[in-house]
């Protein structure tokens, strides 16, 4: 099977930064993750980026019990390959944040490579009112936060999950990241090819001016040479654009309702799929194609959807 000239996307269906009020479009409940997540698979995501929340308010829920409503309902409906967050959500303790990916035993599990400020507060002027009593105090609390990814929290997820077989999507948001991520593969706790996913736009984060893109791309080559594997995701209305980007450079690209409530300069993307349908038309508009989900797991050497543990 040929992979050259093949780009994965990667979509990443709800997450934990948008909230309801934001877009009646996020998927909430595990009826709505699923379908949403089938959809995205359908346009042409080859991995699904998960995250679970409350059916009732939305709020981000790092339960097994909460990804276990939609992970078997997902496998049974797409060959696409399943990535489990191991973020959750930056209020949570790292045992909690990997419990999901330590039980299912995913292809991949995404894991942050360092500790940042990580601010959503500046989100809270956009609204008047909010759907929900959690959401205002949940944004407004981001004014003095740091998502805590210390060295001690990034062993520990991978000593509890590389047994099972999962690799990882390393989430990179700054320079720093990506010689952390380095310090583990020097000490052989991370394996080759390292999937490496530059997270651009968000505050407390590397910025979104294209030098910034060149910039996390040129370090990557320079530390890690022809073992990884480079994706970028593009938060808020730089999606596309750095997505654009990233694929003429030869890397991958993430999108989805989690990085981006957007299909346009005001218009609220109104599925995942219409984001995966349009960030691919960009791919193969540059002449390239996009991979199917089994070219994803060659190119990235996954162990294949018939050995997760759901």
């Amino acid at each position: 099977m040929s992979t050259e000239g093949k780009v994965i996307i990667t979509c990443a269906v709800t997450g934990a930064i948008h909230t309801p009020t934001m877009s009646p479009h996020l998927p909430i409940t595990p009826d709505e993750i699923t379908e949403a997540a089938i959809g995205a698979a359908e346009a042409g995501a080859a991995i699904l980026h998960l995250h679970a929340r409350d059916p009732e308010t939305g709020k981000p829920d790092q339960t097994p019990e909460a990804f276990a409503r939609f992970l078997p309902r997902i496998k049974q409906g797409t060959n696409a390959a399943i990535n489990i967050t191991t973020g959750g959500s930056p209020y949570m303790k790292v045992e909690e944040r990997v419990r999901p990916a330590a039980e299912f035993k995913p292809e991949v599990a995404s894991l942050n490579m360092g500790s940042i400020n990580f601010g959503l507060y500046h989100l809270v002027q956009k609204y008047e009112s909010f759907k929900f009593d959690w959401e205002r105090p949940h944004l407004e609390a981001t004014k003095d936060l740091v998502f805590r990814n210390s060295f001690k929290d990034i062993e520990y997820i991978l000593q509890t999950c590389y047994d099972n077989g999962t690799r990882f999507e390393f989430e990179c948001y700054d320079i720093a990241h990506l010689y952390n991520l380095a310090h583990f593969a020097d000490r052989g706790l991370v394996k080759a090819p390292f999937f490496v996913q530059s997270v651009f736009g968000l505050l407390g984060g590397i910025g979104t001016h294209p030098e910034d893109v060149q910039h996390m791309k040129r370090t990557a080559d320079r530390l890690f040479g022809s073992d990884f594997r480079w994706s970028v995701l593009g938060a808020g209305a730089s999606q596309l654009r750095i997505a654009a980007q990233a694929a003429a450079l030869g890397g991958n690209v993430r999108v989805g309702l989690e990085d981006s409530l957007w299909a346009g300069k005001g218009r609220l993307a109104t599925s995942n799929a219409e984001q995966v349908t349009m960030v691919r038309k960009i791919i193969e508009g540059l002449g390239l194609a996009v991979a199917t989900p089994d070219e994803a797991r060659q190119i990235l050497s996954l162990k294949g959807g018939d050995q997760v543990g759901f």
